[in-house]
C-alpha cells in the first residue's frame, strides 16, 4: 500500500502543476503506449471506444468486464492509469467501491464517476464508498449538468448546439456535495465558456477537469481560467475513425491517402515494449 499511496501521491501532484494536466484517452494497449512514447506520464480510458469495440452501448453500465480487462491490459504499464467507469456500472455504491477495489489492484491510480443527473445523494455515496474501499484512487467526480442538460454541447446521450436553463446553479451544488464526500477533483464535460468556468473554479476546493473542445477554450488559455485538468475523452477515437474512414474513401477513388500513418514494424516494437512491463 505504501508503493501504490506514492503513485497516487504523484498522479495528484500533476493537478497542481503550473499546467494543466492534458489527459488523453486510450482505447486499448497500442494507443495507450503511443500516447506514453509522446511523453505522457497519465492517460486515461474512453468509455465509448471500449463500449463501440465490443458492440455495446455506452452510459448503460454494459462494460464493466471490459473495462476491467483493458485496465489489467494497462495498469502495469509506465505511465499513470485512470479509468472511466461511467456511472461505477452499478447503483449500489458497495459495489461501486468494490470495482474501484479491483481496479485498484491492477494498477490504476484514478476513477473518473459521472452521475447522468441521477440522484446527488447516491452518487455523493458511490464517491464516499470508493473512498472507503480504496483510500488511494484519485476520485474525478463528474457532473453532467451541461453534457446531459438542456445545456449540453452534443455529449455522450444529449443533443448537439442546445442551450437551456441548467447550468452553473445545479452545477455548483452537486460538485459541493461531491467534494464533501471526499472527491479528489471534479469534472464538466461540455462547459466551454470561460466566464463561467473561471467562476466555478473560483467557487471549488478542488481541481477542476474541463473536456477539451475544439471549439472552447485552448489548453493554455484553460490554464489561465484556473483549469487543473483537460481531458480529451473519446476526442481522439473520433478522429482516428474519421480518419480511417477518410482514407477508405481516398483510396477507393484512386488517390494516395494523405496524413501519418505508423510503420507496421512501429507497432510491433509497442506490443513487444507493453509486455516486457508486465
Amino acid at each position: 500500500m505504501r508503493a501504490f499511496r506514492a503513485t497516487y501521491n504523484s498522479f495528484a501532484d500533476l493537478h497542481h502543476a503550473d499546467t494543466p494536466l492534458l489527459l488523453p484517452n486510450a482505447w486499448d494497449q497500442a494507443t495507450a503506449m503511443a500516447m506514453a512514447r509522446k511523453g505522457f506520464r497519465a492517460i486515461g480510458t474512453t468509455s465509448l471506444a471500449v463500449a463501440a469495440a465490443v458492440g455495446l452501448p455506452d452510459g448503460a453500465s454494459a462494460t464493466r468486464d471490459e473495462t476491467l480487462r483493458l485496465a489489467l491490459i494497462l495498469g502495469s504499464q509506465p505511465f499513470f492509469l485512470s479509468v472511466d467507469a461511467e456511472s461505477g456500472f452499478s447503483e449500489d455504491p458497495d459495489e461501486v467501491g468494490e470495482f474501484a477495489r479491483q481496479l485498484v489492484a491492477v494498477g490504476a491510480v484514478g476513477i473518473n464517476l459521472e452521475d447522468a443527473l441521477g440522484p446527488v445523494d447516491r452518487h455523493a455515496a458511490k464517491i464516499a464508498a470508493v473512498k472507503a474501499a480504496a483510500p488511494g484512487l484519485f476520485v474525478n467526480a463528474r457532473t453532467d449538468t451541461y453534457w446531459l442538460g438542456e445545456r449540453g454541447e452534443g455529449g455522450k446521450h444529449g443533443k448537439h448546439g442546445e442551450r437551456g436553463e441548467r447550468g452553473g446553479a445545479e452545477t455548483l451544488s452537486r460538485l459541493d456535495a461531491y467534494q464533501q464526500a471526499g472527491a479528489d477533483g471534479v469534472f464538466v464535460p461540455g462547459l466551454t465558456d470561460a466566464g463561467e468556468i473561471a467562476a466555478l473554479v473560483a467557487r471549488l476546493d478542488v481541481p477542476l477537469n474541463i473536456l477539451y473542445s475544439p471549439t472552447g477554450p485552448t489548453v493554455p488559455q484553460l490554464g489561465d481560467l484556473g483549469v487543473s485538468r483537460v481531458s480529451l475523452g473519446s476526442f481522439l477515437y473520433r478522429r482516428a475513425m474519421g480518419a480511417a474512414l477518410e482514407a477508405l474513401d481516398e483510396i477507393r477513388e484512386g488517390h494516395r491517402p494523405a496524413g501519418r500513418t505508423p510503420a507496421y514494424e512501429d507497432i510491433r516494437r509497442m506490443g513487444a515494449d507493453a509486455a516486457s512491463h508486465c
